[in-house]
């Protein structure tokens, strides 16, 4: 997971390249008669790096408004997924260690969570019970 730190190069651009590379080009113009040379670019631009741009974009932003935008990535989206499915394995394994000490009958009965709970109070409150007297 990305702390509040790290820069959100993931995210797709608000606008072209065309446009962050050459926005101080006379409004984007690209190979007009009035470039120098006729390269198509003209002589205050600069090679960016791919991420430059976003970056540049995001600065404006708030916090909350980046942290937004980072949530709505895909890459983080799935990550998220893959987390969220390890917590919920560990969880019901948890469950299933609890369930495996509680005695039932029959003793494979299939419990609910909630009934493992409340099996579990009961149960630690007759061991308790048992060790008094």
């Amino acid at each position: 997971m990305l702390n509040s730190d790290q820069t959100e190069l993931d995210l797709p651009p608000t606008h072209s390249e065309s446009e962050s590379v050459f926005s101080d080009c006379g409004g984007g113009r690209v190979g007009s008669a009035e470039d120098a040379g006729g390269v198509g670019l003209c002589a205050q631009s600069r090679v960016t790096e791919p991420g430059e741009a976003v970056k540049k974009d995001l600065q404006h932003l708030s916090r909350e408004e980046r942290r937004r935008r980072r949530r709505a990535t895909a890459k983080y989206r799935t990550a998220h997924a893959t987390r969220e499915r390890i917590r919920v394995e560990a969880f019901n394994m948890a469950f299933a260690e609890l369930r495996k000490l509680l005695p039932t009958l029959p003793p494979d009965k299939k419990l609910s969570k909630i009934e493992i709970l409340r099996l579990a109070i009961c149960y630690i409150s007759y061991l308790n019970h048992v060790l008094d007297v």
